[in-house]
């Protein structure tokens, strides 16, 4: 087997090995922390370096193309940030922080091979890894009068994942008793055939997919992520909210890109309204949110309405947007977490209030959070702008008008919510507390989530021309 095909499943494997032993140690909590940065980064490199690969492994049901190794960069690039981000991890137990590490990990490791998973069982066991790993690490937080809160978000978190896990199972079995394969690349031929004449392949899909919802937030499986985010540490929370996104969205691409060439018809309709009702419910809720990893969640329930509106369009165009999106949504999601991770000095949830006199506290956590916000909000020159770009242009060449007037005033009434995060950290007040120290490497973070986020919006060409080619292996 050429090694190159498997390198960054080797790297993460070799780390959560390697973080299982340091559990079992009683190393200093710097030495841990430096370690696994370190690991991190590798990770990363050895997800660049297999790019270009190709290749079946493991008799078909494990395919690396350029669409798995994107997505395989995206998914350790974003490890490495949240590690990065969670320097002291202020709001986990001290003797849980080794295992938070390690679950971390076992998690990403989990999205990484559903990148990969061309068999529904695969699939499947892939996505239970990560999910596995998560209900663990939910619970992590420091108790001090929030052990209920916590609690709460790790009992929920199950809940609705043991219902999804059901649900997605039961669509999988529809799928499997009428087209007789678990193999993607055998479904790819006879689904689109199928579609007209057996209505019971339209309920196997649809619950397959609402299954496989439960990780993007996204009705009818979003009722889990408010209390989540805000019952999780803040470290969790940004963990929660952005890397298990980009892994939902590659499943969902290469799920729908079954249906290519068929005429979907009711099919469409039962996602449109899943992608409406989330844009909806998600932006009103936000509106009145006070708490701001509240806000986040029911923001990123919104985000998934888009999102699905990109990959609705079931062509090339379409899923090279959803991918464009996700790795945008994902850094300036990123983003907002690392303010709130500094701003709750110890490790404590973070309302607008206290986001009161931020530029004066800090001048930098106050800029990242405008940079954010107005990345969320759609505003040019930024990644948002030109990711709701593509999503309006991808579905007005397919002709869903509706959906396009739909998402174009939702995104108008998420303006309201990201906006108000900036007022609040640029208001000032006639005592806005201690100065937030910040230091030199997480000053360095900081600023490098504000380049990407304008960098990948001003130059968007070029990263919709490597979606493009990745999408491409799969049309």
């Amino acid at each position: 087997m050429n090694m190159l095909l498997f390198l960054p499943e080797l790297a993460l494997i070799t780390m959560a090995l390697v973080l299982f032993f340091a559990t079992l140690a009683s190393w200093s909590f710097k030495r841990l922390y430096g370690l696994t940065l370190a690991m991190a980064a590798t990770t990363v490199v050895c997800a660049v370096a297999s790019w270009g690969q190709e290749g079946m492994l493991f008799f078909g049901a494990y395919q690396v193309d350029a669409f798995s190794q994107l997505f395989k960069i995206f998914i350790t690039m974003g490890l490495f940030v949240v590690i990065a981000m969670g320097e002291g991890l202020k709001g986990i137990e001290t003797r849980l922080k080794p295992e938070y590490f390690l679950f971390v990990t076992l998690s990403c490791t989990g999205l990484v091979f559903l990148t990969s998973a061309m068999e529904l069982i695969t699939i499947f066991i892939s996505l239970e890894v990560s999910s596995f790993a998560l209900y663990v690490m939910i619970p992590f937080r420091k108790a001090d009068g929030r052990h209920r809160e916590q609690m709460e978000a790790g009992i929920k978190y199950v809940l609705f994942g043991a219902l999804s896990t059901g649900i997605a199972l039961f669509g999988m079995s529809y799928v499997f008793g009428i087209a007789h394969t678990t193999y993607l690349a055998e479904l790819v031929k006879v689904v689109p055939g199928l579609f007209a004449s057996s209505p019971m392949l339209i309920v196997g899909m649809v619950m397959m997919l609402a299954g496989f919802f439960f990780k993007l937030a996204m009705f009818p499986m979003h009722f889990w992520a408010p209390d989540v985010y805000q019952g999780a540490a803040n470290e969790t929370a940004g963990f929660v909210a952005t890397i298990p996104k980009v892994g939902a969205v590659a499943l969902l691409i290469r799920i729908i890109a079954l249906s290519q060439g068929a005429d979907l018809g009711d099919f469409t309709w039962i996602l449109a309204t899943f992608a409406v009702s989330s844009m909806v419910i998600g932006n009103l809720s936000a509106l009145v949110q006070e708490d701001v990893k509240r806000l986040l969640a029911y923001s990123s329930i919104a985000h998934a309405g888009y999102v699905m509106v990109a990959l609705l369009c079931v062509n090339t165009l379409g899923f090279a947007t959803a991918i464009y999106y996700i790795a945008g949504y994902m850094v300036m999601n990123l983003a907002c977490f690392y303010v709130v991770y500094h701003v709750g000095q110890e490790g404590e949830n973070v309302t607008l209030s206290d986001l009161s006199g931020l530029y004066k506290r800090s001048p930098l956590l106050a800029l990242v959070l405008a940079v954010g916000a107005f990345g969320m909000a759609g505003i040019p020159p930024t990644v948002g702008f030109f990711g709701k770009f593509f999503v309006f242009t991808a579905a007005i060449e397919e002709g869903l008008f509706a959906l396009v007037i739909i998402t174009v005033i939702n995104a108008g009434i998420s303006a309201f919510y990201y906006l108000k995060l900036v007022r609040a950290a640029y208001t000032p007040v006639a005592d806005p507390g201690e100065t937030l120290v910040v230091g030199k490497p997480a000053s360095l973070l900081g600023m490098a989530l504000m380049a990407a986020i304008l960098m990948v919006g001003i130059f968007p060409q070029f990263f919709m021309e490597v979606a493009e080619r990745a999408v491409g292996t799969l049309m």
